[in-house]
C-alpha cells in the first residue's frame, strides 16, 4: 500500500537514514517468514515525515506498516509458490515491498517493486536486503504508463481512493490483455470493485487499531 502524492526530493542516503532511524525490523503477524522495517506507532513517524519533508498534512507513511491486504497476499503467495515460480512479477504500489519479497521467496524469475514514494522505494530495498532476496525497485508511475508485460501483477491495498482505484482497474485490464495473472490483496476498502474479481482465500489479519477500525481485519485475496 502506498500513497500517490508528490513529495519533496530526498537523497538515497537521507531516505535510508530516515527509514532506519524510525523503524524496527519486525515480522508481520500473518507472515512471520518475512522481516520488514516497520514503525511501532503511526503518529510519531507521521509527524517526523512532515518534518523531514518540510510540509504539513502529508499522507501517512504507508510504507512503514504491514497493511492487511499486503499481509494476506504475501501469505497466499508463500503458501502457493507455484503462482510466482519462474515468473516475471510486478508489485504495483509496493510500499514496504512485502508482497514483492514474498514473490521473490516463492521463486520468481524477476520482481519489480514500483512506488512513486522515495521512502517506500528505500524501504523496499532495505527490506529485500534484510530478507536476502533480489528485488528491482522503480519510481516510475506505472499507472500512467502503458502496461509492461509480466507473468504476474500483484496489488495490495490500493482501493482506498476513488481516483486511484479507477487507475488501478484500468491498469489491471491492460495487464490482463497482455497475459498477466493479477492477484489482489484487499479487505474490500471503499472503492474495491468486488464484482470484477474472483475470491481465492480469506484471512483474519492482525492489524493496529491506530490505522484500522479493529485489531483483526477480515481480508481476502482475489484474482482478476
Amino acid at each position: 500500500m502506498s500513497n500517490t502524492s508528490k513529495r519533496a526530493p530526498q537523497t538515497i542516503d537521507s531516505a535510508e537514514a530516515f527509514v532506519r532511524d524510525n523503524t524496527h525490523l519486525m515480522a508481520p503477524p500473518l507472515v512471520p517468514e518475512i522481516r520488514l522495517h516497520l514503525a511501532e506507532e503511526s503518529v510519531p513517524i507521521w509527524q517526523k515525515s512532515e518534518e523531514e519533508l518540510g510540509e504539513m498534512n502529508v499522507p501517512p507513511p504507508f510504507w512503514a506498516f504491514a497493511w492487511a491486504g499486503g499481509q494476506a497476499l504475501a501469505r497466499y503467495l508463500l503458501d502457493h509458490p507455484a503462482l510466482c515460480n519462474d515468473q516475471s512479477v510486478i508489485d504495483l504500489g509496493a510500499g514496504s515491498g512485502l508482497t514483492a519479497i514474498a514473490a521473490a521467496k516463492s521463486g520468481a524469475r524477476s520482481v519489480l517493486a514500483a512506488d512513486i514514494d522515495q521512502f517506500a522505494r528505500t524501504s523496499c530495498r532495505l527490506n529485500a536486503a534484510a530478507n536476502g532476496v533480489a528485488v528491482t525497485v522503480t519510481g516510475d508511475d506505472l499507472l500512467k504508463m502503458p502496461a509492461t508485460k509480466a507473468g504476474v501483477v500483484l496489488i495490495g491495498d490500493l482501493f482506498y481512493e476513488r481516483a486511484l482505484a479507477d487507475q488501478v482497474i484500468a491498469y489491471v485490464d491492460k495487464a490482463k490483455a497482455l497475459g498477466a495473472a493479477v492477484y489482489i490483496g484487499d479487505p474490500q476498502r471503499s472503492y474495491f470493485p468486488r464484482d470484477r474479481f474472483t475470491l481465492l482465500a480469506s484471512y483474519q489479519v492482525p492489524v493496529t487499531r491506530e490505522l484500522e477500525d479493529s485489531e483483526i481485519k477480515k481480508t481476502a485475496v482475489w484474482r482478476a
